[in-house]
């Protein structure tokens, strides 16, 4: 079962997107949330790194929910989530 026990995450400024990591048993996934996700969870925010990891840490409950639900669907390297995953 895919879980997220550590809150860490970063802003990765090649990908313009916000990365955290999920850990099934021993198995850990990369997860990246694009900004274009992050300004559909919270449209007005601004677009920097601040802002952008402050909307994470607002809806992290859905992300991590979207999360599992992109795990679910395949298994991959690493997953992106864009906007039309929330």
């Amino acid at each position: 079962m895919l879980n997220f026990p550590n809150p860490s995450r970063i802003f990765d400024t090649t990908r313009r997107s916000v990365r955290f990591w999920g850990h099934d048993s021993a198995m850990e996934w990369s997860f990246f949330v694009t900004e274009q996700a992050l300004r559909r969870l919270e449209p007005t925010a601004a677009r920097d790194e601040e802002n952008l990891l402050r909307v994470f840490d607002t809806n992290r409950a859905k992300i991590h929910a979207a999360a599992k639900s992109a795990y679910e669907r395949e298994r991959r390297g690493f997953y992106e989530l864009g906007a039309t995953d929330f």
